[in-house]
Order: structure tokens, then C-alpha cells, then sequence
């Protein structure tokens, strides 16, 4: 039992968490170092996800910790309303080093739902400027996950995160690439399924490319149940959008700061977007900071031809905090100095090991696919009978029980390590799953 007093009657209203179910048998996390996190019995459990897709640089960093304390002392805050502060700027302009070239002009908000919602009306207010309002339509996909704010609700491909608020965007939805028939067990990215990239094509003769804004896609579709994009496919989207004069947002919550084995996807798949949202790993999830990459041209239409005065009626209280921006700046010394944005390349040491690793698990019956890409990779299970997508969080429960802390989403288990993770460590996950995996079934 948790030692917290009277955990029945916590104040505390946890978020995307069967709350009643979790009080009966909570986890509770508290100490972390490196890859390891320490429970309240003292018990040291592997972190499989980073935290939730973010801790790239690994917990418990000092030189972060170091930055963070030291702006609090000198700067603790300082408005972005009309004043700014040098490490916004400085940081700002180390951050566009990383982008896609021509993507030069960083919009700061405080989480990944900030960061879509902040590109979504960047879109918008590109086409307005130009006398173009009637753009108001966005194309995002089945089972892409954009965040839980309006914006970001309304764009989602994930049913259960917005049946309850609605969808107050004028949105349609492309199909998932999830394939099994002709995908099942690839290495890296599937090799079938570029031709899906066609139904973009018929969505925007049907709507009219003169109504539509932008497509919103994860490269890598991550809350969804790690889903690759085929060989050709994001290539083919950029192709399209270009042709009708449509804008690509990729959402890089998830793949950015080396979870592909580039600084971006977009990188590491050789197609630039228009806008990229980034959150997460950009501080190494110590303190919340989001930003938006926005490719040059945007930037200086909405700068031209906005109206004199405010250019975009739109911020955040601690759009680029400078103690987030310290910790940020500390982050990026972390990834340049280990070598951690190119530590995953798929064909690398570490990612080769991770991927044949994972792959062994396709030696059990109840496995139907193995995927992966970088360090992000799942393994899918045979639905059982009448209970679809029941099987991810019961994995959860008994990968914590072993020591090791996975996602289940669905009837996917779903892995993104620290980018610090050793061979050992990803033995140790893979040995888990194996024991696991047929235990899941037995009642």
C-alpha cells in the first residue's frame, strides 16, 4: 500500500488514469537516476517510455539542475509581453540551429498541446493575412494523437479524446498506416503503403484545396501504438501539400530530440514541413517548454502583411520562461556533448541492438507484430475473444511488477527508452516482455 495518508481521498484527480482502479494498487514513484526510478519500497524499476516519451537525457541530470537553480537566482521571470530577456533570444536562436534548414523562427508556449494549438493558428492566421480566411480546414489522421487542448481535440484521430468535448475545428481524417497484412514484423520503416498517402489527394479534391489550411501528422504516430510511416509516405504528403498550396505541420512532440537518431524526424526522413512542434525532450522534461518551428516564409508573411501593432493575438503567461529556457539550453549541452541525437540511429549499435532485441519476441505465438524505428518500437498482441485493446494495460501492471515500467495502448506494449539505455538494460526489458507476455493470457 502507498505510504501517502488517506490515498482513497486524495485531492489529486489524475489525468488519462483509471483513478478508482489505481487507488486500489497505486505506483508511486519516488526517486529517479539515469534509466532506474526507485518506488516508495525501495524497489528500482527500469523506465521503459522516458517518463512519457521525454526523459531522453535520462533522470536525475546535474548539469540541468545546475542551469535551472542558477537562472532562478540571477532571473526567475520576466514577461515576453511586450519585454524579452537575453537567454529567451540566445536560446531561441540555438534552438533554429537544430531545425530543417529554413525553418529559422521558434514560437515558445509550456506543452505539446500548447505547441499544436500555437501551429494550428499560425496556419490559420498565415492564410488570413493573405486575404485567404476561407482556409480554415485542417487533414490530420486516424489515431494521431495532437494533444488535448480544443485545438488539438478537434484534429485528434483517437476517439476517446474527444467524444465527450467534440471536434470545434473543421477537420477530416486520413487513414492510419498501421498494415499488418502486408507490414507485419518490419525492420525500421515498412516497406508497403506509400500509395496511402493518395487518399490526402482525394480529401483535398473533395473539400477544396481553396478551404484547407494544413495537414497535421505525427511522423511517427506515438499514443496511437507506435505507428511507422512506409518508405515514401511523409515524401509523397510534402509532394501533395505543395502541389495544392496546402501547409504540413508535423507534430514532433514524440520523435524530436534524437528519438529517431536525428534532431527531428523530418531530419532523419529528409522531408521539411512547413511547421514542427516540439515539446518533451526539448528540456529533457525537467521543467515544461514547448516550441514551434516555423519555416521562413510564414514567419515574414504574417510579419509583412499583418495590420501595424500586435502581428498574432496569441501567447502564453510563461511562453519562453527563462528558467525553462535554462533548462532547455542545459539539455541541448547534454545532447551535443554525449552524442545522444544520433545515439538511436536505427542502423547504429545501439539501435540495431534495440531493434534485434525486440524482434526476438516475434518467437512467441501471441506476438502478431514487432515495429520499430530508432528507440521507439512496440509489440503487438493477439486481441483476446470480446475484449479488443484489454491486453495493454494489463502488460503495464506486470512489467511494473517485474521492474520495468512499459505503455500499453491498446492491445500494444510500448517502449521508448532513454536515450541513454545500455544493452544490458534493453535486455533486461525484452526478458520481462518475454515472461510476461504469456501470463497475460492465462485468465
Amino acid at each position: 500500500m502507498s505510504s501517502i495518508q488517506n490515498i482513497q481521498d486524495t485531492p489529486f484527480w489524475m489525468p488519462f488514469t483509471p483513478n478508482r482502479a489505481f487507488k486500489q494498487h497505486p505506483r508511486i514513484v519516488n526517486a529517479a537516476k539515469g534509466c532506474w526510478l526507485t518506488t516508495e519500497d525501495d524497489q528500482q524499476v527500469l523506465d521503459a517510455t522516458a517518463g512519457l516519451w521525454c526523459v531522453n537525457a535520462g533522470h536525475g541530470r546535474q548539469e540541468i539542475a545546475d542551469a535551472v537553480h542558477q537562472q532562478i537566482m540571477n532571473l526567475d521571470f520576466s514577461s515576453t509581453f511586450n519585454f524579452g530577456h537575453d537567454i529567451g533570444f540566445a536560446y531561441a536562436e540555438r534552438l533554429a540551429t537544430f531545425a530543417p534548414d529554413g525553418m529559422d523562427h521558434i514560437f515558445f508556449g509550456n506543452s505539446g498541446s500548447e505547441a499544436v494549438d500555437t501551429a494550428l493558428k499560425i496556419a490559420m492566421q498565415y492564410w488570413q493575412v493573405q486575404g485567404k480566411g476561407e482556409k480554415k480546414r485542417f487533414i490530420s489522421r486516424q489515431k494521431g494523437y495532437h494533444g488535448v487542448n480544443f485545438g488539438g481535440v478537434s484534429v485528434a484521430g483517437i476517439t476517446n479524446n474527444f467524444k465527450n468535448f467534440g471536434q470545434w475545428l473543421m477537420v477530416d481524417h486520413m487513414r492510419h498506416t498501421l498494415d499488418l497484412e502486408r507490414n507485419s514484423f518490419s525492420r525500421g520503416l515498412p516497406a508497403e503503403g506509400a500509395d496511402m498517402a493518395e487518399e490526402l489527394a482525394e480529401l483535398i479534391a473533395f473539400h477544396g484545396a481553396d478551404t484547407i489550411a494544413a495537414v497535421i501528422v505525427e511522423p511517427i504516430a506515438g499514443a496511437g501504438g507506435v505507428i511507422l510511416p512506409p518508405e515514401g509516405y511523409l515524401q509523397r504528403l510534402r509532394e501533395i501539400c505543395t502541389e495544392h498550396d496546402v501547409l504540413l505541420i508535423f507534430d514532433e512532440v514524440i520523435t524530436g530530440w534524437g528519438r529517431t537518431g536525428s534532431a527531428f524526424a523530418a531530419i532523419e526522413f529528409g522531408v521539411t514541413p512547413d511547421l514542427i512542434t516540439s515539446a518533451k525532450g526539448i528540456t529533457n522534461a525537467t521543467i515544461p517548454l514547448s516550441a514551434v518551428f516555423v519555416s521562413n516564409p510564414i514567419f515574414e508573411t504574417c510579419m509583412e502583411m499583418a495590420p501595424d501593432g500586435v502581428e498574432f493575438f496569441h501567447g502564453y503567461t510563461y511562453s519562453c520562461h527563462p528558467v525553462a529556457c535554462a533548462a532547455g539550453m542545459a539539455a541541448l549541452d547534454i545532447y551535443e556533448e554525449e552524442g545522444l541525437l544520433t545515439r538511436a540511429k536505427t542502423d547504429g549499435p545501439l539501435g540495431s541492438y534495440f531493434e534485434n532485441a525486440l524482434h526476438s519476441l516475434a518467437n512467441l505465438p501471441q506476438v502478431i507484430d514487432v515495429r520499430n524505428y530508432g528507440l521507439v518500437g512496440a509489440v503487438e498482441l493477439k486481441p483476446v475473444d470480446g475484449k479488443p485493446g484489454s491486453l495493454g494495460p494489463k502488460a503495464l501492471t506486470q512489467a511494473w511488477e517485474k521492474g520495468v515500467m512499459i505503455r500499453g495502448i491498446g492491445d500494444a506494449i510500448c517502449m521508448s527508452p532513454p536515450l541513454i539505455i545500455n544493452e544490458q538494460e534493453i535486455d533486461k526489458i525484452v526478458q520481462t516482455l518475454q515472461e510476461i507476455i504469456p501470463a497475460l493470457y492465462a485468465d
